[in-house]
Parts: C-alpha cells; structure tokens; sequence
C-alpha cells in the first residue's frame, strides 16, 4: 500500500473477484448471511423483555441483569473492525462460519446458565461471536454481487437490520407468552440453535469458496489502540442505568485520547508501506463513506433508544404485557420490511435523495406518534399511532439499506470486512448513545412529573429526533453538493471495486 491506486483497490483486483458476482449460489448464500446477521442483531434487544423473569429465576442482582444486555452489545462493538479485517486478510467465509458456530455454542450456553454469572459470562462471549460475524455480512455481499444487484442485496441486508431490532420485544414477548412457567426465559437462547445450526450446514455449502484478498499480516498495536478506545468510549454507556456515566465519565476523555493515538498510528502505519487495521483513506478518499458512516452513527443515536422507550411506556405506563408491548410497535416493522426491500430497487437511480425522503418521514412519523401518545386518550392513543408508527417505519426503511449501500459501494472488495465493520461500529457506538441517554431521560421526565408516562415518553421521543434530525442535515448537505457536482450514482452502478472516484468530498 505504497501508492494511492494500490490502497484503493485497482482494476487488477477487480478481474479477479469480478466472476464471483456471478455464482449461481449468491442469492441462496445470501439468505443464510441475512438469517445469521438477524439473529446476532435481534439478541441486542430480545432479551430486555425477559430481564425482571431473569432476575428472579436466577437471584441476580441489578447490577448482574443489566450485563446481560449491555455486555453483549459491548463485546459486539469490541469485535466489528479486528474481525472485519481478519476476514479481509484470512478468510471471510471460515470467519463467518466460526463465529457463526461460536454464536450457537454461547447461545445454548446462556439458555442453560444456572447462575448469574454463568449467564453474564456466555452473553459477553456470545456478543463477541456476533462481532466476529457481523462484518463478514457486508463483506459477502460486496464480494458475491455487483451492479444493481449488490443494491437489491443490500436492501435485504436493511431490512434485516431495521426489522431486527424493531422486532425484538415482539419475539421475546412472543417466546415467554408461548414457553411461560419456570424457565421460560431461557427458550430466548435456545431458539438461536437449530436456526443456527442449519445455518451453518447450508453456509458450508453455499458460501463462496475464495482466497484471501489482503496480506495475511494485522496490525496489533492498531487493534489494541481501538479496542481500548472503544471500551472506554461505550463502557460509561452500556452502565448508565448503574450510575455509569457519573461515575466514569472521564473513561470518555480516555477513549477519545486513545482513538486520536489510534489515527496517528494508522497514519504511520500506511506511511511505511504496511496494512493497517483500517484505511482511514476510507474516510478521506472513497466517495460517500464518511458521509455515510456520519449518517449512520447520528441515526442510530435516536433509532436505537426508542425502542426501550415504548418498552417502558407500554409495560409501565400502560400496564401491557411484553408480547402486547411489542404489537403496538409492530406498525414500525411492517413499515420498515416494505421499504427497505424496495429502496435496495431505487437508490442507484435516486441516490441521497432517498435517504433525505425516508429521515423526513422518519421525523414526521416520530413527532406525530410523540403528540399521539402524549394527547390521544390513553385507550385509544395506541391505536391511532399506529399509522404514523407504519410512516416511521417507511421512512426507516428508506435510510438504513440506502445509506449502507452508499457507504459501501466505492469500497474496494479487498477491504470491505474493515470497512462494513467501522460503519456498524459508528451504528453501534450511536445506539450505545440512544439506549442509554433516551430511557434515562425518560426516567428523569418521571420523576420531575409526578410519573406522568405520557410527558415522559413524549419528552424522551422528542429527544430522539434530535439525532434524527442531525443526519438528515448531513445528507441534505451531501446531496445539496451532489447535485452542484455530476450526481449521485453517475457512473457509479455499484462496482465498488476499482479506485475511488476522488471529488473532493468528505
């Protein structure tokens, strides 16, 4: 990587991955990466329903149920750009499918926990496997599909995102209604092993059999530097609920420290010739990236949080069971399925613009369900939110699978393992923030009113706009520049795996 072509992935490259795009296996390969991805994405959120049956089975303290939810989403974060390289320089199918099979061997483990830490221990080594596996899905996708279909494809790899999270309170309530007595819980974490095992079988099989496509070599210190940098930046986050953030706020000055060591040393690292863990030529040289990543990170901020905050208004303040919880949100995932397929079909030719259409309905449908819940009579609110909860999730639909496809459609094929990896740890690292900042406004709404849920809930929604809002700034602004410039998509058609087209964005 000495030259500014050879760092982006010349044609070379391309001629020799440019057959896989058209193995006769890509779509059925796809499904099994999708099912896998889903399942790692909705283990963040589908046990938050089951914690106060978790804490009582078990004994455990507060402090305990609130590891087994956050330390999964910790150790998932640790993991995404280390292993996204990994697969870039080893083996992108052998990583998917280790981590795959690791993902089932810590599942089984959680469902039979006798104790506590039993059950902390498998969730921190089951949010690792995810890690491990997540970035491989982006990854394959560049690699298996070109043109508009690596559009159609991630479009489906959208919706498995927005769909997973939105769904995870419906399926854990689903899973407790139907296993209900002692127990039940744990069924949260069985249902992942014969799903994943037949996912492993059919990925042997199916996934694309290819040589590494990056030196074997990785960058240690760079993975001890953003591992470090990570951990202090989320670990305040993931304990907000235990008083985290008063009391180790200054980790965020720590990890910010160790994030800026981290550039230089990539920095250095790309300046002597080596391969680095992630090419911040990235950020600086392939077109919409950064934008992107920077679209991505804000959103989630208040995508992320939201969820928790229906959970809490529905169950607390409006005495609903978890499964009817998670109906009342249904709205938004039905929404989100329908667009997020369709927007794979539209952005080579609308680009941008359909990000800034779908974080618009987003906020429109957001505010009308805040003033809804808030306003509405309290037996009725439920159902007249459901239409702009379905806008919402339209809106939602729209940005999640567009804005991954833009991300990462200039990458280099070579370096999509990293590049997949530092954008959903941006996700990550923005839902972090919204999970943890959005219930604990909620809870302080509560406590100054009186427990009025409805102003709380309100309040708290409102505050979620705010991330919202903010990327929809930046992809006004990129597009504003686009059409100034020669247009989003022109010229582009997915091939993302020649040099980047360099126009001076960011």
């Amino acid at each position: 990587m000495t030259s500014s072509t050879s760092a982006s992935g010349g044609r070379s490259p391309a001629g020799r991955e440019g057959g896989e795009g058209r193995d006769p296996n890509r779509w059925h390969a796809l499904w099994v990466t999708l099912v896998a991805g889903f399942m790692s994405l909705l283990d963040v959120t589908i046990v938050a329903v089951a914690l106060p049956t978790i804490q009582r089975d078990l004994g455990a303290t507060p402090a305990e149920v609130q590891w087994v939810v956050s330390g999964y989403a910790l150790t998932f974060a640790l993991a995404l750009v280390t292993a996204g390289r990994l697969g870039d320089a080893l083996n992108r199918r052998r990583i998917f499918l280790l981590a795959l099979s690791a993902f089932v061997l810590c599942s089984a483990l959680a469902g039979a926990a006798p104790s506590s830490t039993w059950l902390v221990v498998a969730r921190l080594a089951q949010g690792l496997a995810a890690g491990c596996m997540a970035p491989q899905n982006s990854a394959l996708i560049q690699q298996m599909f070109r043109g508009p279909e690596r559009g159609r494809a991630f479009g489906f790899f959208g919706a498995t995102v927005g769909i997973s999270s939105a769904v995870g309170p419906i399926t854990g309530g689903l899973i407790l209604a139907l296993a209900s007595g002692g127990g039940g819980w744990r069924w949260i974490f069985y249902v992942n092993v014969p799903i994943g095992v037949v996912a492993v079988l059919l990925g042997r099989r199916l996934l694309p059999r290819t040589r590494p496509t990056g030196k074997g070599h990785v960058d240690v210190p760079g993975v001890l530097l953003l591992g470090a940098g990570v951990l202090a930046v989320m670990l305040p986050l993931v304990q907000a609920e235990a008083g985290g953030l008063g009391r180790l706020w200054w980790l965020f000055l720590v990890g910010a420290a160790l994030l800026a060591v981290f550039t230089l040393w990539q920095r250095r690292v790309l300046a002597r010739g080596d391969q680095p863990l992630l090419d911040l030529r990235l950020f600086t040289q392939t077109r919409g990236y950064a934008v992107g990543a920077g679209v991505g990170t804000l959103y989630f901020v208040g995508f992320s949080g939201v969820w928790l905050v229906f959970a809490l208004f529905f169950q607390h303040g409006l005495d609903y069971s978890p499964l009817r919880s998670g109906l009342a949100v249904t709205p938004f995932a039905v929404g989100s399925a329908g667009a997020a397929v369709v927007s794979g079909r539209l952005v080579d030719r609308l680009g941008r613009l359909l990000t800034v259409c779908g974080l618009s309905a987003v906020i429109v449908g957001m505010s009308a369900t805040a003033l809804l819940l808030r306003f509405a009579p309290e037996s009725s609110a439920t159902w007249l939110a459901a239409p702009a909860l379905f806008v919402a999730g339209m809106g939602s639909g729209s940005v999640i699978s567009p804005n991954i496809t833009m991300t990462l459609r200039d990458v280099p094929v070579r370096m999509a393992g990293a590049a997949g990896g530092a954008l959903q740890t941006g996700q990550r690292l923005g839902a972090a923030v919204g999970t943890a900042a959005l219930p604990g406004l909620f809870y302080l709404v509560l406590a100054g009113r009186d427990d009025n849920f409805r102003d709380a809930v309100a309040i708290a929604l409102g505050a979620a706009l705010l991330g919202m809002t903010a990327a929809l700034a930046l992809a006004v602004a990129d597009w504003r520049r686009d059409r100034g410039g020669r247009g989003e998509g022109a010229g582009d058609s997915g091939e993302a795996v020649g040099p980047p087209v360099r126009t001076g964005r960011a």
